[in-house]
C-alpha cells in the first residue's frame, strides 16, 4: 500500500494572495496529496519587518484556502513559542502521521536558500521538496535544486509547474497603504477582511 502524501506549505500569508492560491491549487492537482497543510508562520526569524498579528494572518489564510478540498490551515506555528522552524513542524507531523510521506512545497527562491535554513539537511531527510517552477524567459533556465552545495546524496526533489503570476504580498500591502485598489490581487474574502479590519493602512 502506498504511503499517503501530506503537503506542507508555510508562509507569512501577510496577506495570502492569488499567487498563493494558485500554488495551493496546483499542488493539490499535481502532487498526489492526501491533504495539504498550510502553516502561517509564527516568529519568522528570517523576516526583517514585523509581521501583522498572527490572528489576522490565520483568519486570512482560513478565508483564502479552507474552501479547497484537501487544504487544511494549521495554526501550530503561531502557537509555538520562540522562532518558527520548518524542521520542528516536520518532526511533529511525522510523529502524528507515522508512515506518511511529507512533501515540503517551496518556491524556487526559497529552495535556492535552503542551505541557510535551520537543520536543512535533516529537512531533506524527512521530506520530499517540491519546487514550484514558473516558466522562464528563453534566455534563462529553471532553478535546479540538485546543484545546491553540500546537498545530501539522498535528497529528493519534485517539480511543481505554475503559470506566470507577478502578484506579491509586498505589492498588496503597498497598495492598501496608499489607498489603491488591491482587490484583484487577493481572494475576495481576504480583500473584504483587509478592508474591514483596516489592515496595512499607513494611518
Amino acid at each position: 500500500m502506498t504511503a499517503p502524501r501530506i503537503g506542507v506549505f508555510g508562509g507569512a500569508f501577510d496577506p495570502p494572495h492569488n499567487a498563493h492560491l494558485a500554488l495551493v491549487q496546483a499542488a493539490l492537482a499535481q502532487l498526489g496529496l492526501a491533504e495539504l497543510r498550510i502553516f502561517p508562520t509564527g516568529d519568522a526569524w528570517h523576516k526583517e519587518r514585523a509581521l501583522s498579528a498572527g490572528g489576522h494572518r490565520l483568519a486570512m489564510a482560513q478565508l483564502a484556502f479552507e474552501g479547497l478540498p484537501g487544504a487544511i490551515v494549521d495554526a501550530r506555528e503561531l502557537r509555538r513559542a520562540g522562532p518558527t522552524y520548518t524542521l520542528d513542524t516536520l518532526r511533529e507531523l511525522q510523529q502524528e502521521h507515522p508512515g506518511a510521506e511529507l512533501v515540503l512545497i517551496l518556491g524556487a527562491d526559497q529552495a535556492a536558500s535552503l542551505p541557510q535554513w535551520h537543520g536543512w539537511r535533516e529537512i531533506l531527510q524527512r521530506a520530499v521538496v517540491a519546487v514550484a517552477q514558473r516558466p522562464v524567459a528563453t534566455h534563462g533556465s529553471p532553478f535546479d535544486p540538485r546543484g545546491l552545495a553540500g546537498l545530501p546524496p539522498d535528497a529528493r526533489f519534485e517539480t511543481l509547474a505554475l503559470a506566470p503570476m507577478d502578484t506579491s504580498a509586498t505589492d498588496v500591502r503597498m497598495r492598501a497603504a496608499q489607498g489603491q485598489d488591491f482587490f484583484r490581487l487577493v481572494p475576495p474574502a481576504v480583500a473584504r477582511y483587509i478592508d474591514q479590519h483596516h489592515l496595512y493602512r499607513s494611518t
